[in-house]
């Protein structure tokens, strides 16, 4: 397995992934989404493994509203420019990827 994960430092849900993978001693790559984003390849294989980028953004962040009423490919750039927007935690192993605290997705990767 080649985990990595994408999140916020004060995010909750973030920090429960991260134990989840260390009581399973499974090493991870952690990479804070706010500081580095993720790349246009990164996205893109987010995108197709969650069912779309819409599926990554977080509706209920403050900074929504700046983008809810954007066309689609709006949305997409404006996701990648401001990273607040994504939510978290983004956990991929390859191809596959999760948005949010999924553990019995991530038990069928072991």
């Amino acid at each position: 397995m080649n985990i990595q994960i994408f999140g916020k430092s004060k995010c909750f849900d973030t920090k429960k992934a991260e134990r989840y993978f260390k009581e399973r001693r499974i090493n991870f790559q952690y990479v804070d989404i706010l500081d580095k984003g993720l790349s246009k390849g990164e996205f893109n294989s987010v995108a197709q493994a969650v069912g779309g980028f819409e599926n990554m953004i977080d509706k209920n962040s403050k900074n929504y509203y700046m983008i809810e009423h954007f066309g689609t490919e709006q949305k997409a750039d404006k996701l990648m420019e401001m990273p607040k927007l994504y939510k978290t935690p983004i956990v991929r192993n390859g191809r596959q990827a999760t948005v949010g605290y999924q553990p019995d997705v991530w038990k069928t990767w072991e």
